[in-house]
């Protein structure tokens, strides 16, 4: 009550009116009730925005393929090549089995950063509900995985064998308490340097409003807007790298 109490004297008073976090509420798309179960928000309207997105590149961009391709194909063909890579690199030949999945989640967190740099848009990743989803969703696949395709072999993964004989419990207990922990890291990493990037930005366009410092927040807001640019793809590679890496050990369990 004290924090909202000095707020609301600065901004009677004229002073700063900048909260950079309001930016990451979840509203309803219809009407200003509570956000139930079934409830239409920002955040459900924006995923599915970055869905069509995806479809709309790597489907309908795609759909009437020429040789010479146009710019559409050309973006959707090198998306393509590059995770192909990635996962035969990371994973081997056996890992292309699952590139439609890993393809899908990369597209997806691109298009939903991207998006969320749109003004008023709303960045659906910056939620930790939303990447845990994701996170989850990866590690209990990778982990189902490697006891389908392995059986009890699978915890080889955590018994390291290079490792001194008396070692091997204490490092078998520190890798499993690093597998566990692998999906909070996974989706605090995404949720919290998109979240961090929105927030500046958010401070710096409430200084542009002060006359004499609003030519230096601009410029910060326009090299913020830049990186982020650059974040939006980094977070996507970093995301989907970890999961080829959780896949290779899925499938190549021992150390």
């Amino acid at each position: 009550m004290a924090t909202e109490t000095v707020i609301a004297e600065g901004e009677a008073a004229g002073g700063f009116n900048i909260h950079p976090m309001e930016q990451f509420r979840i509203t309803p798309i219809f009407g200003d009730g509570d956000v139930g179960l079934f409830t239409v928000t920002n955040a459900a309207l924006w995923m599915a925005l970055a869905v069509l997105c995806v479809i709309g590149l790597l489907v309908l961009g795609t759909r009437r393929r020429k040789i010479v391709p146009t710019r559409v194909q050309s973006v959707a063909e090198l998306a393509y090549g590059f995770i192909h890579k990635m996962i035969e690199d990371i994973a081997g030949k056996e890992g292309l089995k699952y590139f439609p999945y890993i393809m899908t989640l990369f597209m997806f967190i691109v298009f939903a950063n991207l998006l969320g740099l749109l003004p008023t848009a709303f960045t659906s990743t910056s939620h930790i509900a939303v990447t845990a989803v994701l996170a989850m969703a990866v590690f209990i696949g990778v982990t189902v995985l490697g006891f389908v395709k392995n059986g009890t072999a699978f915890l080889g993964l955590f018994w390291v064998t290079s490792a001194p004989l008396l070692l091997r419990p204490i490092l078998a207990v520190i890798e499993l308490i690093s597998y566990f922990v692998r999906p909070v890291s996974h989706s605090i990493r995404l949720a919290g340097n998109v979240m961090a990037g929105h927030a500046v930005i958010k401070v710096f366009a409430g200084f542009a409003t002060v006359l004499w410092i609003a030519p230096v927040s601009i410029l910060a807001i326009t090299a913020i807007y830049a990186l982020e640019l650059l974040v939006a793809f980094i977070q996507a590679y970093v995301f989907t790298i970890l999961t080829c890496v959780y896949l290779k050990d899925a499938l190549h369990p021992s150390h």
